[in-house]
């Protein structure tokens, strides 16, 4: 465990020494109650559910907590998606897996689960915490410890486990904050809504599903890997794949054939020239990355042959989306340089690259200019024991831009740092989940408001 201190110790000590008046009762009641044997118990159930996007796995994670939310006193709306009707509706977000079956769950704390209550404010949840729960795949297992990707495995403080960091931790805090303010008695003006959905890596059919449910907020916050900050806005991402025509010939005789191999190359020095132009100048809040809008190949398939000179090759590969660009701009300006490059090529001019757009669309998104989530967030840190966070841009895409393009002023603040996202040793600090947990509880009695 991360500490022989019971739970409510720890709180209370996170919210002594703050001014007189910082903090209602309250509101130190409910931080007290922040429960984390409770929190790692709840991760380690999910992290037990191999959840990998496109797996029937997918289904029972979002089964599991929506039987949460019901333990815990929430009225739950949770149905089966219709992936074949979401695939058909303007702006869906499109899929990097095969998935013919996926699971909605919202659980709604001091109002009914029904969607659609947008138009009656008093029933409208004046937040929403958000989470997903699929999991990108773990690679080499035996890159894994022995108790493997989906053992939770809790050592010097550190929790370990696919998922762990993106963003089954995110939500564990999620759950602990709606069950530390059930276990206070806090009776909510307006309600609480918790959004668990799926299919986030790959697209965002979980909160696209959601949304088109009907299920609203007055602002969202998505409790995604942070490292500390606040992230306001993200940058957005495309799947491209692009398809070089070359000529075979015996290898001994390679002269008279075209590598597909070789005419990679000038393809590669044109997106590099893209990517170098479109991150010359970026707005402030991503001016801490050395890359806002990376671009990069990590799919390359050539030649079936060893002494074959290929003549084809397949490349696949991720494209950053400018903050405020829309995804035809960013397709259009990617085809035009790959036109560039084949115009001044010998070979290329008469075999032109053709370039393709499989898999999720991720468009950028962001919270309104001047909106006051932000700031309450940042207050709700620095009043649970933190210091001021930063307001960071995230160049990944992510579920906020569904909720922005609701017209849902939303930002992401979670546990975990990115870098240890998808990786063999993803892992979260126990301390973040139960600062995050405090964050998020914080701000729905101040967002939803309490009877006295």
């Amino acid at each position: 465990m991360h500490s022989d201190t019971p739970a409510a110790d720890v709180a209370a000590s996170d919210v002594t020494g703050h001014a007189e008046g910082d903090l209602t009762d309250l509101e130190v009641r409910v931080l007290q109650a922040i429960d984390e044997p409770g929190i790692l118990r709840d991760l380690r159930e999910l992290v037990g559910i191999p959840s990998v996007g496109g797996t029937p796995a997918e289904a029972a994670a979002q089964q599991w907590c929506a039987r949460r939310l019901r333990e815990l006193g929430l009225a739950v709306d949770e149905w089966a998606v219709d992936v074949a009707a979401e695939q058909r509706a303007d702006g869906f977000p499109g899929m990097e897996v095969e998935r013919d079956q996926a699971r909605g769950c919202v659980g709604v704390l001091g109002g009914p689960a029904t969607p659609g209550g947008a138009g009656d404010r008093g029933g409208m949840p004046a937040l929403a915490l958000c989470g997903h729960t699929d999991v990108v795949p773990p690679g080499d297992l035996s890159q894994w410890p022995v108790a493997g990707p989906y053992e939770l495995r809790v050592e010097d403080g550190t929790a370990f486990g696919r998922g762990a960091c993106d963003m089954k931790g995110g939500l564990a805090a999620v759950l602990g904050a709606v069950s530390a303010i059930t276990a206070s008695g806090a009776a909510l003006l307006r309600p609480l809504a918790v959004h668990a959905v799926s299919a986030e890596e790959d697209g965002g059919l979980g909160a696209f599903a959601t949304l088109r449910r009907g299920h609203r907020a007055s602002a969202c916050v998505i409790a995604e890997p942070t490292d500390g900050a606040v992230v306001p806005a993200n940058g957005g991402s495309l799947t491209f794949r692009i398809s070089i025509e070359g000529r075979a010939t015996h290898g001994s005789t390679r002269t008279r054939g075209v590598s597909a191999v070789d005419l990679l190359r000038p393809v590669q020095d044109a997106l590099a020239e893209l990517e170098a132009e479109r991150n010359a100048a970026v707005p402030e809040l991503f001016s801490h990355l050395d890359l806002a809008w990376p671009l990069s190949i990590g799919v390359v398939r050539a030649g079936d042959w060893a002494s074959t000179v290929p003549d084809r090759l397949v490349a696949e590969g991720r494209y950053g989306v400018r903050l405020g660009e829309s995804l035809d701009a960013a397709r259009s300006a990617f085809e035009r340089a790959v036109a560039r490059a084949c115009e001044g090529h010998p070979w290329l001019r008469d075999h032109p690259v053709s370039v393709a757009w499989p898999g999720g669309a991720f468009a950028s998104g962001a919270l309104p200019e001047g909106d006051p989530l932000l700031a309450d967030v940042r207050a709700c840190v620095v009043d649970q024991g933190g210091a001021t966070p930063a307001a960071l841009g995230g160049p990944y895409g992510s579920d906020l831009r569904h909720y922005a393009a609701a017209g849902i002023p939303t930002v992401q603040y979670g546990p975990g740092e990115v870098r240890h996202a998808h990786a063999s040793d993803e892992q979260v600090e126990v301390a973040d989940l139960l600062r995050c947990a405090r964050v998020y509880a914080l701000l729905a009695l101040r967002r939803c408001g309490v009877r006295d």
